[in-house]
């Protein structure tokens, strides 16, 4: 997709996922993204954060900020527009999951008071990254909002999360999974169950090791989420045909340093060969222009070189040395940019800010790169407002 602005870029697309390393600003490009699509009238807009750090809420000066959707209220935004911010609750969307998918009430109960549920759930391999991916699907299907940002971990964990429901799929069908739940799915007693566990030699050695009630208690466990494996089934296959729409749009965040852009240039060849629209590409953080300004840095190298031996012609010395090391990693980033392989159609600068990124005020300056003509104006406080209702 070649498009000369971020703004052309995201006209036709109703998810973005904002990928990229860690500690290159992605989540407040993606607040920004947010921010200024709502400024510039494309309806509804959903910013939501899977990154378990908690810099989104405080970019947008929300306190209270989880699993539900918060409304920021904006001023001389277009009629119907509006922008909402919610980072995602594990534990919360987890237990929503089971609610939704389990068989009847009485499972529900089991699963919800099992002793090991909140431990697995929370520490199991690829339980965030799952469930981030169920609340994208979730949210997408209520049609309350006309678009949605996706604040991504890092790039390589977003791998994950991007295969995140067809691996939890294939776990619930495993081998290993029908060796633990077997007594189970066999019936009897607990007891005969567990004299069977015995029996064999894999449980033998199982129950040596973990014990027998523990080995009990997962298998119970995983026999209650088996219940729902046709729902995970299903929602793996519909999560990856939202990934794979025409509708769904990534965007790739950098940094001109060497790591970072060797990760978005990684993370840019893998969204190909997966057959996943990539959008554009955010350079974030760019040393201004003027360090490449031909007289100031013939001003600079007089300055530099010449006696100083004390007061202002020192610190002038100082200051121009300043400007010359600024200006030398300038010209490493634009080597660097130059050398990025395959980049996409749609290419946005945005330069290093002065200002606190960590509020509105700073987010807007962002967001005006990012969608040109978007006003700068202060916006309100945060509300509390909850989401409407979907749309007829």
């Amino acid at each position: 997709m070649t498009k000369s602005s971020l703004a052309d870029a995201l006209s036709e697309v109703d998810v973005v996922l904002c990928c990229g390393a860690g500690g290159v600003g992605k989540t407040t490009i993606a607040a920004a993204l947010g921010l200024g699509a709502a400024r510039s009238g494309r309806g509804r807009v959903l910013v939501l954060t899977i990154d378990p750090a908690r810099r989104l809420a405080d970019a947008l000066g929300l306190e209270e900020f989880g699993n539900v959707e918060r409304r920021v209220e904006l001023t001389n935004a277009p009629d119907g527009s509006e922008l909402w911010v919610a980072m995602l609750d594990t534990s919360a969307s987890w237990d929503e999951l089971v609610r939704q998918h389990a068989p009847d009430q009485i499972t529900v109960d089991r699963i919800l008071g099992n002793q090991l549920y909140r431990n697995i759930t929370g520490r199991f391999v690829q339980s965030h990254d799952y469930i981030a991916m169920e609340r994208l699907h979730s949210l997408h299907s209520s049609g309350r909002y006309d678009l949605i940002v996706i604040d991504t971990p890092p790039s390589r964990n977003a791998l994950d999360f991007l295969e995140a429901p067809s691996r939890m799929a294939d776990f619930f069908s495993s081998s290993l999974l029908k060796w633990i739940t077997l007594p189970y799915r066999l019936g009897g007693e607990r007891a005969g169950r567990l004299g069977y566990l015995a029996a064999k030699p894999f449980y033998q050695v199982a129950d040596r090791i973990l014990g027998s009630q523990f080995l009990a208690d997962i298998a119970e466990f995983f026999l209650l989420f088996q219940t729902m494996y046709d729902g995970f089934v299903l929602r793996a296959k519909e999560v990856e045909g939202l990934l794979h729409q025409r509708a769904t749009c990534f965007v790739v965040v950098t940094s001109l340093e060497p790591a970072p852009l060797q990760e978005a240039e990684y993370f840019l060849a893998e969204l190909r060969r997966k057959h996943l629209l990539v959008g554009a590409l955010v350079v974030n953080r760019v040393l201004p222009s003027y360090l490449f300004d031909g007289p100031t840095r013939r001003l600079a190298s007089g300055l530099m070189a010449a006696s100083a031996p004390s007061g202002p012609a020192r610190v002038r010395r100082r200051a121009a040395t300043a400007f010359s090391d600024l200006a030398a990693l300038a010209d490493s980033e634009r080597a660097s940019r130059s050398r990025l392989a395959n980049p996409p159609g749609c290419v946005v600068e945005v330069p290093l800010v002065a200002s606190d990124l960590h509020n509105l005020d700073g987010l807007l300056e962002v967001a005006a790169v990012l969608w040109p003509g978007v006003s700068k104006a202060v916006t309100k406080r945060p509300s509390v407002s909850r989401p409407k209702r979907p749309r007829s």
